[in-house]
């Protein structure tokens, strides 16, 4: 079982809080898509997702590949997602403890 789950966010999730619902069913679509072609590694390089004014926000640890990108699209594009094709994909910037702190400094 696979327990570390991608955050998820939306913008105005406070006022619409069925954003981040629909985020969920679009994790649970996608992941069932990379369990049908046998990808073991898809959720693990996944690290957030979000809704940014209907257009999905997927972020990653690791590059995906051109099959995870399409996973996501088309959670998205049905009627568990938006129905639409605004998904944007970028790596997470990992930054050490030691350049954040010197960022702040300046």
């Amino acid at each position: 079982m696979f327990l570390d789950y991608p955050k998820i966010s939306a913008t105005n999730s406070e006022t619409e809080p069925d954003r981040l619902e629909r985020l969920s069913r679009v994790y649970g679509y996608a992941a069932g898509l990379a369990d049908l072609d046998h990808n073991t590694t898809c959720i693990e390089k996944l690290a957030k997702l979000h809704d940014h004014k209907g257009t999905l926000m997927v972020i990653w640890h690791t590059t995906p590949t051109s099959q995870e990108i399409g996973y996501f699209l088309r959670a998205w594009q049905s009627r568990m997602g938006d129905e639409s094709s605004q998904v944007e994909h970028a790596l997470m910037i990992n930054e050490s403890p030691q350049r954040a702190e010197a960022s702040e400094s300046e």
